[in-house]
């Protein structure tokens, strides 16, 4: 049974996947670069995996993808449907089967968004792709599901849903909505364009994505403060340092094995060096957690803007409709 349904999952994948190919090909088949800049939101190695069949895109990954080629999204809505179902469905008799068997490990199907877990690895960083910006990577390209470390050890199925993100804090935040998300706002780059930042961009403003409801029915987040490392701060070359985010859990579902998953992958020598996935300790609703992760900054001087997404346990971006988490630093 449990085969059966693997094999009816890898298969509505790689259906979903030729259509895509089938919609580039009947565009004249633009390269993946020019794709990129035509959303100016996802990168081109994130489009190419949509394209591979080796897991199926997020929607909003799906959405960008069909706009590049000049085509309707909502054309393609049931398309995507038929198929994430047929994946989830696969993902549950995976759960049942290992509960059956005492395991407490479950694989989760990870967000098309986010880039393969082979890029992801390289590196060790986030850079493990750019979110879908990483999968082939953007933001990715083809591996086990879900990033390394902690999260390993928590892969537990959750409930994929929708509500928009609404919720108040005490202090100033930044609310991962559909609208927006953690540290700027106003019209960015693309993320194959990152390459070419200069300090004199800093800081860099990110362009919204497309409007996504979150991956748990109930999850918001509001990014709180830099704790360290402003953007636009100075390093030295060469130098280790710590950055710090402060985020605070603003909805109703706890973050059990979250994680911010960097989306340009794989990073390249003249980025800031870090891990792939940046654990997020545990954190109930109503609570503040710092997340941190360390930054090797490269040999030479330039500027340094790296993106992440937050990802839930099972690897799905948690907020799709949010902008990116990002560090921009300049290296002297």
């Amino acid at each position: 049974m449990a085969d059966r349904d693997t094999k009816a999952r890898a298969m509505a994948i790689k259906d979903f996947a030729a259509v895509l190919r089938e919609l580039r090909e009947a565009v004249g088949n633009p390269a993946f670069r020019e794709m990129s800049g035509r959303s100016r939101i996802i990168s081109h190695t994130t489009l190419h995996e949509a394209a591979q069949g080796n897991r199926l895109p997020s929607w909003a990954t799906t959405v960008e993808f069909v706009k590049a080629c000049g085509a309707d999204p909502s054309a393609y809505r049931e398309r995507w449907e038929q198929a994430s179902e047929a994946v989830r469905s696969a993902s549950a008799v995976r759960a049942h089967a290992a509960e059956e068997c005492g395991a407490i490990q479950v694989a989760g199907d990870p967000e098309p968004m986010l880039p393969s877990r082979d890029t992801r690895a390289s590196g060790g960083t986030p850079g493990g792709g750019d979110a879908g910006d990483e999968m082939v990577a953007d933001d990715g390209t083809a591996a086990p599901s879900g990033p390394p470390g902690r999260r390993s050890l928590r892969r537990y199925v959750l409930l994929g849903g929708a509500v928009a993100v609404v919720a108040a804090v005490a202090v100033p935040v930044v609310l991962l909505t559909q609208s927006g998300g953690a540290n700027h706002a106003g019209v960015g780059r693309s993320p194959s364009q990152t390459a070419q930042l200069a300090p004199a961009d800093c800081p860099v403003h990110q362009a919204n994505p497309p409007a996504a409801k979150p991956a748990n029915p109930g999850d918001a987040g509001a990014f709180i403060a830099d704790i360290t490392l402003p953007d636009c701060g100075h390093i030295h070359r060469g130098q280790k340092v710590t950055k710090v985010w402060r985020f605070k859990n603003v909805g109703s579902v706890p973050w059990a094995g979250y994680s911010l998953h960097r989306m340009d992958l794989p990073q390249q020598r003249d980025q800031c060096q870090t891990i792939s996935d940046v654990p997020i300790d545990d954190t109930a609703p109503g609570g503040l957690v710092d997340i941190r992760t360390e930054v090797t900054a490269p040999k030479k001087r330039g500027f340094c803007f790296a993106r992440f997404k937050m990802v839930d346990g099972s690897g799905h971006i948690a907020f799709p409709g949010s902008r990116p988490v990002n560090f921009q630093v300049i290296v002297d």
